[in-house]
């Protein structure tokens, strides 16, 4: 995965160039290389939202819009959700983590 998974075991790690603040004394350098830091890609969606989304607006197609599934929100909208149908399987996606947002960011910004 490119930006990490859902899991911990799954995220790669990184090194990232520090930079010490303004009027903090150090003993060593100012810039340095600091170990550590997780590669995850993180766009503002929140699992809890869109889950409540998809349970009182799924069918109409609120939780693809959210997700940035625009196509598949249109389509969902028309139809209302599948007579249903897609309404609850969106749902069911949504628990397994099967549906996630379209840029391919993560739920979680820290890991």
């Amino acid at each position: 995965m490119p930006f990490g998974g859902q899991r911990f075991e799954d995220v790669e790690i990184t090194k990232k160039y520090c930079t010490v603040l303004q009027g903090i004394e150090c003993c060593g350098e100012r810039e340095f290389l600091r170990d550590g830091f997780p590669c995850i890609k993180y766009s503002g969606h929140y699992f809890v939202t869109t889950l409540i989304y998809s349970v009182l607006l799924g069918f109409l197609g609120m939780d693809r819009f959210c997700l940035g599934h625009t196509g598949t929100a249109v389509g969902k909208l028309l139809t209302l959700g599948g007579v249903g149908i897609w309404w609850v399987v969106d749902i069911v996606l949504l628990i397994t983590g099967s549906l996630t947002p379209e840029d391919g960011s993560n739920w979680n910004p820290y890991v």
